[in-house]
């Protein structure tokens, strides 16, 4: 298959993917970005997200080639949802957007546990994850992607979790406090430090449903919580290098 065809088929997987209609793997999905990845790094595939996705594969070869041994991690779940930026002005909901950087301001809006206001006068973005509480990975994601492409939406059956503020200098565990301080759900998070028998070890416990049971979730993140530290790793044109997607 040649690069045309490759990043064709690509993209048409993940448009089925974002209808609720995925016709392959997440890990097969996966094993073709890889692919063309290395083929083609300047496809312009890796070039349209508005939102970063998260790299996956061995992680094990990614904790020994960015981090140092007594760098603090965080674990938190990995649900199974959409991706959701959301950007407050004076502390007004002013823009919600998806991945693809497309305005889904007022179905939004119809999230019971999306504040509407919050109690700060600045700018904020944070970013966060649409998700059905309760239900099966691939039904959760069904249903968030459905609700983004409704006429009318209700928000029946979803909520959102939120992970990050997009403009902050805060340590990672810092930056959940403060989102949970102001009204949002958080998810659950595990600290650990820089080990691969402990990454291995949470790994576990998530397949064998003792870990992050309360979501939907296709595996696991291991974040780099030093804010100054995610800088100084960076991202690439569709990843931060500061996290890292585990899954089966």
């Amino acid at each position: 298959m040649n690069t045309r065809s490759l990043s064709r088929r690509i993209i048409h997987l993940d448009d089925c993917f974002r209808r609720g209609e995925a016709l392959v793997s997440n890990q097969q999905f996966d094993h073709l970005l890889t692919n063309l990845r290395r083929v083609d790094p300047d496809n312009a595939i890796f070039k349209g997200n508005t939102l970063l996705s998260l790299a996956s594969g061995h992680y094990q070869e990614w904790l020994e080639e960015k981090l140092l041994p007594d760098t603090r991690l965080i674990i938190e779940p990995k649900i199974d949802g959409c991706a959701i930026a959301l950007s407050y002005e004076k502390g007004a909901l002013k823009k919600a957007i998806s991945r693809k950087g497309t305005d889904k301001t007022e179905p939004l809006r119809t999230i019971q546990n999306i504040p509407s206001t919050l109690p700060i006068d600045q700018d904020i973005q944070i970013r966060g994850e649409l998700y059905g509480p309760g239900l099966e990975p691939a039904r959760s994601q069904r249903l968030a992607a459905g609700h983004l492409r409704k006429k009318v939406p209700t928000g029946e059956g979803l909520a959102f979790c939120a992970f990050q503020i997009l403009n902050s200098d805060l340590n990672h565990s810092i930056q959940l406090l403060e989102l949970e301080k102001l009204g949002f759900e958080i998810p659950e998070s595990e600290f650990t430090k820089f080990s691969t028998s402990e990454v291995e070890l949470y790994r576990k416990l998530w397949l064998q449903g003792k870990l992050f049971n309360n979501y939907p979730t296709d595996g696991i993140v291991i974040k780099v919580n030093s804010r100054k530290l995610q800088k100084q790793l960076g991202e690439s044109s569709v990843a931060p290098n500061w996290a890292y997607a585990v899954k089966h």
